[in-house]
């Protein structure tokens, strides 16, 4: 794997499960990827490109994945950071719809809110464009160094992504019958590659933790409530965080392992 489109390949559409969100649904493989492609064409229809930032809502859910693939599959870097996108105007902020209210874009930034219908009629409505867009992937021409995701400190290519895919693979023996439980939020890159691309390359199960609701009661950088019991085989949560899966893999120990360096 080059590049994290390549997750998207026609030919891996099965009745597979692919994703578990964190209220229990699945996901195939053929429904993930046929619906982001039709996220890439709503990103590339809101001007969404190589170059060009998509922001994008960090919670790990099936909206905020369908964004992140279909961006990736474009080119265009995701900034799992709403706000920071705004102030650096970036071309598509995707939030949540409570957040719309909260959110101000500046001229040339297309806000899109998921989860229900928008107040404002400025405001693309995620779940609507993406029902009716064409499901196939628009032409893109992608490289293994473009950027994929903006971490707080460095950029992550599409390269260091999949190495560090490929590096918690391996770490793991994880395989297609592997469930891997996400326990960290999208704007961690080296637990993003290894609770979500990694999974998904070998025809895994990408499986997304409910989010944590109780901040005071342990890592406050935790993005994921271990209250509600294993949901798989292995989690993806820094050491030291409670977790009730029988595996853990801390993505901290990955990011050293890149080319390129560590975030």
């Amino acid at each position: 794997m080059d590049v994290v489109g390549d997750l998207l390949a026609r030919d891996r559409r099965s009745r597979e499960t692919a994703l578990v969100t964190a209220d229990g649904r699945e996901r195939t493989y053929r429904d993930l990827i046929t619906n982001a492609y039709k996220a890439a064409n709503v990103l590339r229809y809101l001007g969404a490109r190589e170059g060009s930032t998509v922001a994008v809502e960090p919670t790990p859910g099936f909206h905020t994945t369908l964004a992140f693939l279909g961006a990736a599959g474009l080119g265009a870097p995701v900034r799992f950071d709403p706000p920071a996108g705004i102030e650096r105007g970036d071309r598509v902020v995707l939030v949540g719809v409570a957040d719309e209210s909260t959110v101000e874009p500046a001229p040339g930034t297309k806000l899109v809110a998921f989860g229900g219908p928008p107040d404002r009629p400025e405001t693309t409505h995620w779940e609507q464009e993406l029902w009716s867009e064409n499901p196939a992937m628009p032409p893109s021409d992608v490289g293994p160094e473009t950027t994929a995701a903006l971490g707080s400190t460095r950029e992550f290519s599409h390269r260091d992504l999949c190495s560090l895919a490929e590096v918690a693979v391996e770490a793991t023996e994880m395989d297609e019958g592997t469930r891997v439980v996400l326990r960290r939020p999208f704007s961690d890159p080296p637990a993003l590659a290894a609770g979500l691309v990694a999974p998904l390359s070998v025809g895994g199960t990408a499986v997304l933790a409910p989010p944590n609701t109780d901040r005071d009661a342990g890592d406050g950088d935790d993005a994921s409530d271990a209250s509600d019991g294993p949901r798989g085989d292995l989690a993806v949560a820094p050491a030291g965080v409670a977790v009730p899966e029988p595996r853990r893999l801390d993505p901290a120990t990955l990011a050293s392992r890149t080319e390129s360096g560590t975030e």
